[in-house]
């Protein structure tokens, strides 16, 4: 009798034991499977940093059981969660060189529209994870049946107690700067590694402190004008046209990894950009690396500098939010018929809605293409994209100047498709990076495609000047990058960092351009050089930057170049950070100054369109 009892009394700790540790232990192991599959070990992370994700996951799982009664179920829709939250980071750091950020949900419709060509190759964490999922889903089988502490008078204290420990937790989901109490911060400059180092809940929500961008000192109005009025205007670049029609092209994923010295390819990719006459080459320094598209035409079209704003934001969903001013309505002013044109999906990074704020007067994407479609990868070729550009000059309105903007899409990621042929290879190790050498054949149909269009313009008795320039970089095999920047990341100087975000530009017109051109530029800069080459007088706010160009040639996310190609990083102090801050305070009065903003210094307001 004495050994039934001791037996039941053992059987009851044990269940004790077993409903303590499902209502204590999943938060802990569904952080470690998250940050398993997104390749970290989470044994070897601190303590606070542990402590910081797992008491985000345990506010909602200790919510869950709670209101559900269910923690076996709960339990497993939490291990889920957290590994395709582990899962999703990891591909999309893959792919664009960054995880998940908080305004990345406002681009979900343009993740989607790319999604599909991207490969999706399980990692040994992934397959792992999987099986531990299956053991998880096993070992739980007979708690599944039946709540562990259905709704009644006894549950009553336990289900409080998780509602009150539950909303307790999810105190730094609310207050997240709170979580740098447990060590955990982010770095904008590798959120990968942050992701990684401090936990890929803690750190998201850290991220989303950056939502709001912070006021730098001094934004008055009367020092905003003071800084913006006391600039020169811009020099005459000496050109004998007028109003020329002006083709912006922003070329996808666009670079010339063979400026850097250190590849030898089978075909250059610039045979015929370098034949050309009558034109201003150079590098230009862009925001992003891999991906963000929308943060590149951003910079060309405003002048504004995402180096002021948080990293990966997406200005067409979080700024421009009204009409603002850029080249396109400033040009509208002087008379130009304005339009954008896209071959990819109308709502990519919310175009159509920003298009018409920044002084479009139409926008045409692939389904309203007047010309025939052909494909490279998937995507619509640069040839045929060209060939719409042609298409539209033919159907301008005569007498009347046009400024067409484009942004391409052939080179586009991924550069996985099986079946496509590789035309261009590195001579020295051919077929050891496919994605390189599909990305470099697809860059080489962009040279061919260029010749096609300036034989064209060539004939046009309009005078019309061209600028081509990319994006951003590629986002191929890192052991290619290393090998195209002849170092590896870790052993980069800040010169060698910056070239990660060097994309080429070219400028052509069919009327004489001066001589000499910039070297370096940034791409928040190039639209200066554009109008100067244009004989367009740009705005205030156009004659500021130029101004500053004169003594910071480039300035991006990652830093900036003086004028005797030394490159810095924001972090530090010098002779420029005057200048920049007060670009800084400009560039906060043209975005977020409301009823304070100078209106004047960046051009008249356009109607929302």
């Amino acid at each position: 009798m004495q050994t039934v009892q001791i037996s039941n009394q053992t059987k009851k700790i044990g269940t004790y034991f077993g409903k303590a540790a499902l209502l204590l232990l999943p938060p802990l192991s569904a952080f470690w499977l998250m940050q398993f599959i997104l390749g970290a070990m989470p044994w070897k992370m601190g303590v606070g940093i542990t402590l910081a994700n797992t008491a985000c996951l345990a506010g909602l799982y200790w919510l869950a059981c709670a209101i559900s009664g269910y923690p076996a179920i709960c339990c497993i829709v939490l291990h889920a969660a957290a590994g395709l939250w582990g899962a999703a980071n990891y591909f999309v750091s893959v792919f664009r060189g960054t995880p998940i950020l908080p305004w990345d949900f406002t681009a979900l419709g343009t993740a989607a529209a790319v999604a599909g060509s991207y490969r999706y190759t399980l990692t040994w964490q992934m397959a792992a994870a999987m099986a531990i999922m299956a053991l998880l889903i096993w070992g739980l089988r007979h708690q599944i049946r039946g709540g562990t502490f259905r709704p009644s008078r006894r549950s009553l204290p336990l289900r409080l107690g998780g509602l009150l420990l539950g909303g307790l937790c999810l105190f730094p989901v609310l207050q997240p700067q709170c979580l740098a109490v447990f060590g955990v911060e982010t770095d904008v400059w590798d959120q990968t590694g942050a992701y990684r180092n401090g936990g890929a809940v803690a750190v998201f929500l850290r991220n989303t402190e950056f939502m709001q961008v912070t006021p730098p000192e001094d934004t008055t109005a009367e020092r905003v004008s003071a800084i913006v009025e006391g600039a020169d205007e811009v020099p005459s670049a000496a050109v004998n046209v007028e109003h020329p029609n002006i083709i912006a092209i922003m070329n996808e994923s666009w670079a010339d990894f063979e400026s850097f010295g250190n590849l030898s390819l089978s075909e250059s990719l610039t045979d015929y950009i370098d034949s050309l006459d009558n034109t201003i080459r150079g590098k230009a320094y862009a925001s992003v690396f891999g991906a963000g598209t929308s943060a590149s035409e951003f910079e060309f079209l405003t002048g504004n500098s995402m180096a002021f704003l948080p990293s990966g934001s997406i200005p067409y969903q979080q700024y421009v939010l009204g009409p603002t001013d850029s080249m396109a309505s400033l040009l509208r002013e002087n008379g130009y018929e304005t339009r954008a044109f896209h071959p990819g999906a109308r709502t990519s990074w919310q175009r159509n809605i920003a298009y018409p704020r920044l002084g479009f007067d139409t926008f045409k994407c692939r389904e309203d293409m007047d010309v025939p479609q052909t494909e490279e990868h998937g995507y619509v070729s640069d040839a045929s994209d060209f060939a719409q550009l042609i298409w539209e000059l033919e159907h301008k309105e005569e007498g009347k100047p046009l400024f067409l903007f484009n942004v391409t899409i052939q080179n586009h990621g991924s550069y996985t498709v099986e079946d496509y042929p590789a035309e261009v290879t590195l001579t020295d190790e051919p077929g050891i990076y496919p994605m390189a050498e599909q990305y470099l054949t697809l860059a080489n149909k962009t040279d061919e495609a260029f010749a096609q269009l300036i034989s064209y313009l060539e004939q046009m008795e309009e005078p019309t000047l061209v600028v081509m320039f990319g994006d951003h970089q590629p986002s191929v095999e890192q052991a290619f990058l290393d090998k195209a920047y002849g170092v590896t990341q870790s052993e980069m100087t800040m010169e060698q960092y910056m070239g990660k975000f060097q994309v080429p530009f070219v400028i052509w017109a069919n009327y004489p351009l001066p001589q000499k051109g910039p070297e370096i530029t940034s791409l928040n800069f190039l639209g200066q050089h554009v109008l100067r080459y244009a004989g367009i007088e740009s705005s205030l706010y156009g004659n500021f930057l130029w101004q500053m160009q004169e003594s910071v040639p480039a300035l991006s996310f990652p830093g900036y170049w003086d004028t005797q190609g030394k490159a810095y990083s924001h972090l530090e102090s010098n002779g420029y950070t005057e200048w920049i801050q007060d670009y800084e305070r400009v560039q906060y009065n043209n975005l977020f100054g409301g009823e304070e903003r100078q209106d004047a210094l960046f051009g008249r307001r356009q109607s929302d369109g």
